[in-house]
């Protein structure tokens, strides 16, 4: 792994348990019982932010309303961590479908390799893991708006001789509650029966 990246990393870690920490002392009553999701005091509404789907449409705050989502950020030539991610989050889904429409929950695949992932390369690329999964990218200062507010990683190495390069990123996944606000998240490893027990406590809490 990159170092830069690598020391990156250490310091959202080390914010990351700070956060967790306040959040712990500071909440008033009992959350729920939770196996490795971390679910925030206070639900906090995402920036406004404008991005384009995989169908060239535009995503935004408001696509998020009305609905669950458990976002992921990666990149389509991600060589490990993103399509182990999201097929975990397939099984996740697989898992939950006894839920009501209304508690099962989207996934959302951001792309913080606009360069390369291509509307038409993103569809193809989630489709292969879920049809319902939505791949969403746009440009990069968009990108990076959304990414630092939700403390999420990146890093995009120099080309090489051949043009290639390498994307570092965190591996977490944000839990948007229907109101378009990011309500928890769940840290790596990444385990489909852990996540999905998870979140049925915290929507459970909800109701």
């Amino acid at each position: 792994m990159n170092r830069k990246f690598a020391l990156l990393l250490v310091l959202v870690a080390a914010l990351a348990g700070a956060a967790t920490a306040w959040i712990t002392i500071k909440r008033p009553d009992d959350p729920p019982a939770l196996e490795q999701a971390t679910m925030l005091d206070v639900a906090r509404p995402l920036p406004q932010f404008e991005l384009v789907d995989q169908a060239g449409r535009a995503f935004q705050r408001a696509s998020l309303r009305g609905q669950w989502t458990l976002m992921f950020f990666g990149f389509t030539n991600c060589p490990d961590v993103c399509p182990t991610t999201l097929a975990e989050l397939a099984e996740v889904r697989r898992k939950l479908k006894d839920l009501p429409a209304g508690d099962l929950p989207a996934v959302v695949f951001v792309s913080v390799d606009p360069n390369r992932d291509t509307s038409e390369a993103l569809g193809r690329y989630v489709a292969h893991f879920d049809p319902q999964f939505l791949g969403v990218s746009g440009p990069p200062a968009a990108i990076e708006a959304l990414t630092r507010d939700l403390g999420v990683a990146v890093f995009i190495g120099p080309p090489s001789e051949d043009g290639n390069y390498t994307v570092d990123h965190s591996a977490a996944i944000f839990l948007i509650d229907p109101s378009a606000a990011f309500t928890a998240v769940f840290s790596s490893p990444h385990l489909a029966d852990v996540i999905a027990r998870d979140y049925r406590s915290i929507v459970a809490s909800t109701h």
